[in-house]
C-alpha cells in the first residue's frame, strides 16, 4: 500500500524521535514511581487529554467542568451533545489504559473502539461502529455555523472498507518486520487513517485514542501520564 522506501526522514524528524525515545528510556530507568503520585499524574493528564481532544471538536466544556463530569459518570445519563462526547471520550480512554495489551489492532477491534466512544452520543446512535456510508469531507465553516470552504476531500463510502483492509494490514506488516520505527508507523497510520475518514463522525477523537493504543503496545509507557491532546 505504501512505499516505504521513498520515506524521507529529514534531520528535523530524527530529531525529534531521537528526543522522544531519550525520553521513553529516562522514564524506564525512573523505576516504578509512588501508586499515589502516578495516580496523580494520570488523573490530571486524562482530564486534560479528554477535556482538550473534545474542544478540538467543538465541546465548550472546561477542564473543571469535566473533571466534575468525570466524577459523576455512574449516572450514565447526560443532557448535552458536549456531555455525550466527554461521557463517551473518557470511557473509551479508561478502557485503552487497562486493556491496551488486550486489546488487537484490526477493523473489528476499530470498529468496537468507535462504538464506545460514542456510546452516551444519541445523534449517533444510527452510525456508531461502522463506516461511513455518505461523504464526510472536512470542511471550514465561519462562526456563524456557515461553510465556508472544504478542507480536504475524504476516502469515498465505496473505498472505505478497501482503504481500511489496506492500512490495518499494513501497520500489522510493519510491526511485525520491525524495519521502520514505530513512532514512524504511528504516524503514517494516523495521517492515512484520517485522510480516510472511515467513519461518518468522531474520527479525529478516534484516532487520537488509536494512537495512545498504537504507542502503549510500542512500548511507550508515560503515554497514560502525559496529555498527547
Amino acid at each position: 500500500m505504501f512505499r516505504t522506501e521513498t520515506l524521507q526522514i529529514t534531520p528535523e524528524v530524527l530529531g525529534l524521535v531521537a528526543r522522544i525515545d531519550e525520553f521513553k528510556g529516562a522514564w524506564r530507568a525512573l523505576g516504578t514511581l509512588a501508586p499515589d503520585r502516578l495516580s496523580s499524574l494520570r488523573r490530571v493528564a486524562t482530564i486534560e487529554s479528554i477535556g482538550s481532544s473534545t474542544r478540538i471538536e467543538g465541546s465548550k466544556l472546561s477542564d473543571r467542568e469535566v473533571e466534575r463530569l468525570l466524577s459523576n459518570l455512574a449516572i450514565q445519563k447526560f443532557e448535552t451533545r458536549d456531555e455525550q462526547e466527554v461521557a463517551g471520550y473518557a470511557e473509551l480512554m479508561d478502557l485503552m489504559f487497562s486493556s491496551w495489551h488486550e486489546i488487537p489492532f484490526n477493523e473489528n477491534h476499530i470498529k468496537q473502539l468507535h462504538q464506545v466512544l460514542l456510546q452516551h452520543s444519541q445523534k449517533d446512535e444510527w452510525h456508531r461502529g461502522n463506516y461511513k456510508t455518505g461523504s464526510n469531507s472536512v470542511a471550514a465553516f465561519d462562526e456563524n455555523g456557515r461553510q465556508i470552504g472544504v478542507v480536504f476531500e475524504t476516502a469515498t463510502p465505496f473505498n472505505t472498507p478497501r482503504l481500511m483492509s489496506e492500512l490495518v494490514s499494513w501497520v500489522s506488516d510493519e510491526r511485525e518486520k520491525a524495519q521502520l520505527h514505530p513512532l514512524l508507523i504511528v504516524a503514517i497510520f494516523v495521517v492515512v487513517f484520517l485522510e480516510i475518514h472511515p467513519f461518518q463522525d468522531g474520527n479525529g477523537r478516534l484516532s487520537r485514542v488509536l494512537t495512545t493504543l498504537l504507542l502503549l503496545q510500542a512500548g511507550y509507557a508515560y503515554v497514560p501520564y502525559s496529555s498527547l491532546e
